[in-house]
Order: structure tokens, then sequence, then C-alpha cells
């Protein structure tokens, strides 16, 4: 990633500690020297007074504290007396000194340079219980010497030396090893700030991670940040976010595809409403063609015979009785698929029903020669409206009727499940083609249509069963079998 945030951060830190580090290096070369004669001069002044609160007049009586106070500070001290003869010295030799600058009270005054043996002559420049800093080089050495002059009490003059060069050289030192501490400490730095950096951006990319797999639509991932920081209560929101929008978005499509299902059942209904006309009106037109057509003939006397009338008669009333028929038909599919259809449920004796219904049809299975096998047990009560099951059962033998091949063999029985009463209704004939047995149950659908104006059936059987079961929350269905078809029917069992 150009420039993430990950990489300005590492180089931010990793700059800011060059920075620093050059910074204390810079200040330590310009300002260390200065500040560290400061505080020499200040520990001179505190040698100076100590000595001069102890000193008697005799350097014999303290000459071991003042040999101890030269060690301490790391130079040499000497007395002289106002003759400017020298009383004590902690050095093995006298230093052959020059005056080089003369602070003179920090006034900085520019001394001319002095031989030691002029410094007699300069024995009133010194007040006693003033302290007097110079700068001194011995010639011989080469050395230069931060000096404090001062006068004891007894008038004699106290000098203290303290070498410039080990102070030069500690400045040096500390500026060498800032360089080499700061030099670790950029390397230290710069993993530390890389580890920072990788860890501080490790909850951002998470973050981005989620947010790029929320624009997809994907709201698996959440987020696993557990600090209370700003961050983790970023990550929080995100995690609520994300399931926020999860839930809407997931009710958005429950929602469309309800609507898509709600269309695609406006789209079918209007369909089956076209169609439904469309067969209504072709299921009419031909009676009703029959009768205008014989009705015409009556009432030219094409008949020339009472016979003849007779039968133009006859005619016009069955194509009225099947009109008849058809629009009985029609209006309880219309009512029992609009919901103003009742049903009144009681118990009855199933066996008893279908007994009846097959005596009704006696004559029939005798006229056409169709053998009719029963396997109803013993009896059976069941719950339901015992007018619509009557009915149910007569669409299914007349189904059977209409459709019963050469064998002519119907057959019924009960099978008992649990708490359900399944009847059979088995006729031998044709197998219904796999992709018909779920339209069937649809008004107006026949799957041999010649056969079908054969016996004048309009194909509204089969839908009235539909809605007759369903209308009684009964499972009903088809099934090719062996030799023919079945249709059956389950209805709720009465435990007496």
């Amino acid at each position: 990633m150009n420039k993430s945030i990950r990489s300005r951060l590492f180089m931010s830190i990793t700059f800011l500690l060059i920075f620093f580090i050059l910074l204390l290096w810079m200040l330590n070369s310009l300002y260390l020297d200065q500040y560290y004669i400061n505080n020499k001069k200040s520990m001179l002044i505190e040698s100076a007074k100590k000595l001069t609160d102890m000193y008697t007049g005799n350097a014999d009586d303290t000459q071991d504290e003042l040999d101890r106070m030269a060690n301490i500070i790391g130079g040499n001290i000497d007395i002289r007396d106002k003759e400017g003869k020298l009383v004590y010295k902690s050095s093995r030799r006298l230093p052959n000194e020059k005056n080089i600058i003369d602070n003179n009270h920090s006034k900085g005054n520019m001394m001319p340079l002095l031989d030691q043996d002029d410094e007699k002559n300069k024995y009133d420049r010194y007040t006693e219980g003033e302290y007097i800093f110079e700068s001194r080089r011995d010639m011989q050495l080469k050395v230069d010497f931060l000096t404090l002059v001062t006068k004891l009490n007894n008038s004699d003059i106290l000098t203290i030396r303290v070498p410039l060069v080990s102070i030069r050289e500690s400045v040096s030192i500390a500026n060498k090893f800032i360089l080499i501490i700061g030099a670790l400490i950029i390397s230290l730095g710069s993993l530390w700030a890389f580890w920072f950096s990788k860890k501080f951006t490790k909850p951002i990319l998470e973050l981005n991670s989620i947010a790029q797999n929320m624009a997809k639509f994907d709201f698996s991932e959440k987020c696993k940040i557990n600090g209370k920081d700003e961050i983790g209560q970023l990550g929080q929101s995100v995690n609520y976010l994300s399931g926020e929008l999860n839930r809407a978005i997931t009710e958005l499509n429950i929602k469309n595809r309800q609507l898509e299902e709600d269309i695609e059942k406006e789209r079918k209904i209007d369909e089956m409403r076209k169609e439904f006309i469309s067969s209504v009106s072709h299921e009419l037109r031909t009676p009703l063609s029959v009768i205008q057509g014989y009705a015409e003939g009556l009432a030219c006397n094409v008949n020339e015979s009472e016979e003849d009338k007779n039968f133009y008669c006859n005619v016009i009333i069955k194509e009225t009785e099947k009109m008849n028929k058809l629009v009985k038909d029609l209006l309880n599919l219309s009512q029992i698929e609009s919901g103003y259809f009742h049903i009144e449920k009681t118990e009855f004796d199933l066996v008893s029903l279908i007994e009846y219904v097959l005596n009704k049809y006696r004559s029939i299975f005798e006229e056409n020669y169709i053998q009719v096998i029963t396997e109803l047990g013993e009896s059976c009560v069941v719950l339901g409206d015992v007018t619509r099951i009557e009915q149910i059962l007569t669409n299914y033998i007349n189904n059977a009727i209409n459709h019963i091949d050469n064998t002519k063999i119907i057959k019924i029985d009960k099978t008992v499940i649990a708490d359900k009463v399944r009847i059979n209704v088995f006729n031998t004939g044709r197998h219904i083609p796999n992709e018909s047995l779920d339209k069937i149950w649809g008004s107006f659908y026949k799957v041999d249509k010649a056969r079908t104006r054969a016996y004048g059936g309009y194909g509204l059987g089969l839908s009235i069963v539909k809605a007759l079961a369903e209308l009684h929350n009964n499972a009903y269905g088809v099934e090719n079998v062996e030799g023919g078809v079945k249709f059956w029917i389950e209805m709720n069992k009465v435990h007496i």
C-alpha cells in the first residue's frame, strides 16, 4: 500500500528519534562545555569557601585538608602570602603560567598576558570575599587552566586551578557517547517503531477488510478488536453496523422475494383468469351452438315426425343439463377459492358413505360391464363434511369410469395410518404422463382432450377435489401404479 499509515508512522517515529538524537548532540556540543565550566566554577567557589573558613594562616595546620581538597577537585591549590611568597602548593612543581583572560566577576574583560612574577605586583587587584576566575596557560606543559583566585582572611592569596583539558575531553567523550547511544537508540527505536506501527495499523487493516466485505454484502466477518480505546469503540460500531445492515438487507431480500412471488402469483392468476375465461367460453360455446341449432330446427318444423321432434328435444335437454352442471361446478369452485364456501364437519361412518355412493353407480357399472372390487374392512368413523366428502368420492369414481380401459376394473380400498384414514380409488387404464401429474388438479386441464370430449368432461372435477381437500386440511394425490392409476385422499379418524 503506497504511503500507508504503517509506513508513515514508522518513518515518522524513526525521523523523530534521529531528530532528537541530533538535537541532543548539537546542544551538547554548543552548550555542554560552558555548562560544565559554570558547574566547575560553582564547585571551585564552594571549595574556596570551605578553605577560607578552615584556613588559620598556617598552611601546615590544614595541609591534610588542602591535599584532600586538591584531590577531590582534580586540580592544584597554591597559597601565597601578601609578599608573593609561596606558603603551600599541592603540585610537585610550580606552573609556568600566563594569564590569557581575566573574567573579573564574569565581566569578560580581556587582560594582557602576565608572567607569574608580574602577579606579585597585582596583589591589590584581589579583594577579600571576591572570587575571580582567570584562564591561564602553563607555557611549559601547554595546558590551559581554569583558575580561581581569592584573598583569604589573613590577606594570603588562594589559587585553585583545574585543567580545561579534562573539561573539553569530557565534552568530547559525552558527544561520542551520545552518538553511540543515539545509533543504538535509533536502531532499537526503528525496530520498536516497525513493531508498533504494525500493531497499531493491524486493527485498522482489519476494519478495512471488514468494510470491503460489507461493500460486497458479506457480513460474516466480525471485528475481533477487544480494546476500549477509540479503535476498539470503532470496531464495536462496525460490528453493530454490520449486524444492522445484514438484518436490513436480509429483510429486504425476503421482502423482495415475497414481492417477486406475489408478482409471479399475480401473473399466474392473470394467466389462469384469461385461460379460465377462454375455457369457459369454449365449453359453453359448444352446447349453446347445439341448443341453438336444434331449437331453430324445432322452430322451423324441420322435423317430419314425432320421433324426430322428441330427438331434438332430448338433445336440447341433455346439453342444458351439461351447461347446468358446468355452471354449478364453476360456482362451487369459485366459492371455495374465494373463501366464502364453508364446510360443516360432523362424525360419520366412512364405509357406509362409500357403499351408498357405489350403490348409486350400480346401474352404470352394470351397463358398462365394470367390475368393482372393494376392500373396506370394518366400519370407520371420520370427521368431515359428509356432503363434500361424498362429492370428492363421486368425482374420483366419475374420473375412474371415464378413463377406464378394456380391463374394466375399479378397486376401492381403505388403509388406516395412525390417526389418518386413506381411501384409494384405482382404475385400470393408461398411466398419466409425469409432466401432467401436478397439472391435472388445475381447472379445465385435460390430459387427453379427444377422450374428454367423448364423455363430455370439462376438466373441473379434480380441481373441485383439490379445493375441498384443502378446505378440510386433508392430503390428496395421484399415483401411477401397475396396471392403472390410483387416486387417494386422507381423512381424520375419530377414536371411539
